[in-house]
């Protein structure tokens, strides 16, 4: 029933400071943007290897239940501590420290400054499915 992960979505009440401090840490600007004129309320990235979707959503389009409810998507990265580190210095706070999950997967998550968690994870079977492609 599930075939993959398409499109992560966070909310801000600002959605440019939003878009300024993703495309900081993400290293690219936006892809998509909606309205394309005045202050958008979504903005979309396409990010790492399989081109996954992050999305900006203003916050006042959020579901009533939003944000989070107890979730925490991961992102694949190389080195969770440095990708942690990073993070803190652009203005995360933390959620959970870099903790060793068993062999080869290791976890941390921040708060973002709009209050979203955002996790980052090596995860070996994410490597393992990237080589065999």
């Amino acid at each position: 029933m599930l075939r993959g992960l398409t499109t992560i979505t966070y909310f801000a009440d600002d959605v440019p400071a939003a878009v300024a401090w993703y495309s900081t840490l993400l290293g690219v600007a936006p892809y998509f943007e909606r309205p394309v004129e005045g202050p958008p309320a979504y903005v979309e990235f396409r990010i790492g290897d399989y081109q996954h979707e992050l999305g900006l959503l203003d916050r006042r389009f959020a579901p009533p239940t939003a944000p989070g409810a107890g979730v925490v998507a991961y992102w694949a990265v190389d080195d969770v501590e440095a990708a942690y580190a990073r993070l803190l210095e652009l203005g995360a706070t933390e959620h959970d420290e870099p903790t060793e999950r068993g062999p080869g997967f290791v976890t941390a998550s921040v708060v973002d400054p709009f209050g979203n968690v955002l996790g980052v994870m090596l995860n070996q079977h994410y490597l393992d499915v990237l080589a065999s492609r």
